[in-house]
């Protein structure tokens, strides 16, 4: 898409940006490739740079409420400085990696609601800075996430939504500012014990941790919540019987009391440790990452603002 918006920034006559993805689909530790079509306007230009920034809506937590925003978790320079001719059309190739904590936006080819996620092109010319229009793209489980969420549908849970909050969860090695929660109802055996599960994936290169949170109700731990942690590397998450883990966990259910912690760990050591962020409990506050960006690319900490791409809420205005 062109970016409208260039013509605000620069000036009436000066540059245009079109970035065109090769494929809008990606998985988790992979890469987004495609490249950035500019093309000059009625004056000489001094690019300072070019830029794509991986951005996401994410919830965060207030005293007044939630908030939904844009919140920019990836950045990656496509070029440095460079004089841009009148008329003079350039194309920059670039190959971005996707972070391996990236949220899922669909399952089995199904879109997840609740979930969109866009790459933004950032054009410096002489100190002004613009951040273009969104293009979408689609992340698509890993293999071993697959496994797991496979196992969900099997077992008879439905899903409900999904959705990013902001935070670190206890005891896990994460990366990103925020983390995923793809929200089922339980299955029928479990009404009016169990009111929803929510599933949660932090993966890096060799390992995936998988947390499981109960919102329980009724009975014994009503007003409480379970959780679940499985640590395994891809390799174990796809030779595991992931229907029987979960139905070994949900059983526990039934005799836990208070809302307790129920954890395997295949090859690594046992961490009974649930939610962070949103989720109240001792030693469970909320820590907001703040990550180092690099020369070339990097992890930037979520910057929540409150524009809504096009794409997100379908009310961008025309320009």
């Amino acid at each position: 898409m062109v970016f409208k918006r260039l013509l605000g920034a620069f000036g009436v006559g000066g540059p245009s940006v079109d970035t065109v993805l090769a494929v809008a689909r990606v998985s988790p530790g992979g890469f987004l490739t495609g490249e950035v079509r500019i093309k000059g306007g009625d004056f000489e230009a001094e690019v300072e740079h070019i830029s794509l920034g991986l951005v996401t809506r994410i919830e965060t937590e207030h005293s007044e409420g939630e908030h939904s925003g844009l919140g920019e978790f990836f950045r990656a320079q496509v070029s440095g400085p460079f004089t841009l001719g009148t008329g003079e059309e350039r194309t920059l190739p670039f190959r971005v990696p996707v972070p391996w904590e990236t949220p899922l936006t669909e399952v089995q080819g199904q879109p997840l609601n609740g979930m969109a996620m866009g790459v933004r092109t950032e054009l410096a010319i002489a100190k002004a800075v613009d951040k273009g229009d969104l293009d979408p793209f689609s992340v698509a489980a890993l293999p071993s996430q697959e496994a797991v969420l496979t196992a969900f549908s099997r077992l008879g849970f439905h899903f409900r939504s999904a959705d990013l909050e902001s935070g670190h969860l206890y005891g896990v090695q994460q990366r990103l500012p925020f983390y995923q929660e793809i929200e089922f109802y339980p299955p029928p055996q479990y009404a009016g014990r169990v009111n929803e599960v929510e599933l949660t994936f932090v993966a890096d290169a060799g390992r995936l941790d998988v947390i499981l949170e109960a919102d329980k109700r009724g009975g014994h731990g009503a007003g409480h919540d379970s959780f679940g942690r499985f640590q395994v590397t891809h390799e174990q998450a796809l030779q595991m019987d992931w229907a029987a883990e979960i139905t070994a966990w949900l059983d526990s259910l039934t005799t836990d009391r208070h809302g307790s912690s129920y954890g395997a760990s295949y090859g690594g050591h046992h961490d009974h440790h649930g939610h962070g962020g949103h989720h109240g409990g001792p030693g469970m506050g909320a820590v907001l990452a703040a990550g180092a960006a690099g020369a070339a690319g990097g992890f930037v900490a979520a910057e929540v603002v409150d524009e809504i791409g096009d794409f997100f809420e379908g009310d961008e205005e025309e320009e």
